[in-house]
């Protein structure tokens, strides 16, 4: 009788143990409703071209279901041993916010503050402090490059490089205004000439990511666009979409958009607008984040020309949930609206926020990401975003990291894959949505 009772129990923790293990997987890889405490984000609240290198001047823009008119979506280059291509219509999202001693005297971002949490009771379980760089920085993972800064050339190039080799076409570059600044950096908009050089000589085109400033409204967001345009407008690498009506306009993705009301948007982004840019030299394609489902009739009235997600942590809101993708793009098709969902290789920052575990998502050596792209794939976009190339505190990277272990840290990599694992699947995913949106257009 002891031994039977002690088969059953080792048959029940056994049982126990497998449920267990489902479980996780089910959470790396489904999408779970509604929405989570707390945003993410830093911010709280066709045809080939010849074979050779483009010239400089030559305007690439990616064709769309809302835009309709025929470009180039991909380039595509020779080399020795093989041709490969870049793709238009595969967008990254770029951070610039990085700083070294070498370079700006002292560590930027890397020594991120832990951000503590809102209840006084949770908080106190949680670590609190800085992290001290270069052994201990702000993030789940080590990059190659060491603790880097952004202003340095060498890393803009491997950066440029890296993004190449994944055949993503356009940066889209996180932004903030003159002399402005996220909480816990610097000022980066003297950098932007350097990003757009590096990006050019690699053919990669640069699109704008305007971030939720204090002080942003529709009134000040107008001035960007003109600043930006003005300043960047002739650039090689400045990124062009071509409208439906065949319009070669600037793409703009607003970050946060949420926090302006439709109405003040409306000013700007309608064409009965008091300080409207429609028609004007400073009009351009309006890209809004959807985080909730009410959002989208806001984006809608408040002028915007599309959608996009963001974040890589699937079922964390509604934009994000791969579940809802469907709904929303035939939500954009009925009303005229592009629909660019986001996609990611993963996500974790307890780095920064040791208390949001529940929002991490495990990589699975890649397949979290296939999935996640998959998933774009099925709603046919006409373009997709990446989250991220580079931002480390959130562990969405497709940037090479290595394996490190301190004396008191053990980051997570990419073993039993290369550095380079995530950019060889963007390249790979990259040229079968081409592949597909071919036979869409058949």
């Amino acid at each position: 009788m002891t031994r039977l009772r002690r088969k059953a129990l080792v048959a029940l923790f056994l049982f126990t143990l497998f449920i267990f293990g489902a479980m996780m997987g089910l959470r790396t890889l489904k999408p779970s409703d509604g929405f989570s405490d707390l945003a993410p984000g830093m911010d709280f609240i066709g045809e080939r071209t010849d074979r050779r290198r483009p010239d400089v001047k030559d305007v690439v823009a990616s064709p769309g279901q809302f835009h309709m008119g025929s470009s180039d979506t991909k380039v595509v280059f020779t080399k020795s041993d093989r041709d490969y291509s870049i793709f238009y219509d595969v967008h990254i999202f770029y951070y610039l916010w990085y700083g070294s001693p070498s370079m700006d005297n002292k560590y930027i971002h890397w020594d991120h503050v832990l951000v503590p949490h809102w209840d006084p009771k949770i908080a106190a379980s949680h670590a609190q402090g800085k992290h001290v760089p270069p052994d201990d920085i702000a993030s789940s993972f080590y990059p190659e490059l060491g603790p880097y800064s952004s202003r340095d050339p060498k890393v803009l190039e491997s950066h440029m490089s890296q993004i190449e080799a994944a055949a993503a076409g356009v940066l889209v570059l996180s932004w903030y205004p003159p002399g402005v600044a996220d909480d816990h950096g610097e000022p980066t908009e003297d950098l932007v000439p350097a990003v757009m050089d590096a990006a050019h000589r690699h053919s990669i085109k640069v699109a704008f990511h305007i971030q939720p400033y204090k002080g942003r409204t529709d009134q000040s967001m107008h001035d960007n666009i003109k600043y930006i345009i003005d300043k960047y407008g002739k650039h090689g690498a400045f990124y062009r979409f071509r409208s439906s009506t065949g319009r070669v306009l600037p793409l703009f993705y607003v970050y946060d958009s949420y926090l302006t009301p439709p109405e003040s948007w409306a000013e700007l982004l309608t064409t009965k607008g008091s300080h409207s840019i429609r028609g004007t030299p400073y009009d351009g394609v309006f890209v809004a984040l959807i985080v909730e489902e009410r959002h989208k009739h806001d984006i809608q009235a408040s002028g915007f020309d599309g959608i996009y997600t963001y974040f890589a942590s699937n079922g964390f809101s509604f934009g994000s949930s791969h579940q809802n993708w469907k709904a929303i793009k035939s939500f954009c098709d009925a009303n005229n609206l592009l629909f660019i969902p986001s996609v990611g290789p993963g996500y974790v920052d307890t780095a920064v926020r040791p208390w949001n575990n529940h929002n991490t998502r495990n990589r699975v050596n890649g397949r979290y990401y296939e999935t996640s792209l998959q998933a774009a794939l099925s709603v046919r976009p006409e373009i997709v975003t990446i989250t991220s190339f580079n931002q480390w505190h959130e562990g969405t990277q497709i940037e090479k990291a290595v394996p490190k272990k301190t004396v008191t840290r053990l980051y997570l990599d990419y073993q039993p894959n290369q550095p380079d694992h995530y950019l060889e699947l963007t390249r790979q995913w990259a040229e079968n949505f081409n592949k597909e949106k071919d036979k869409w257009l058949m």
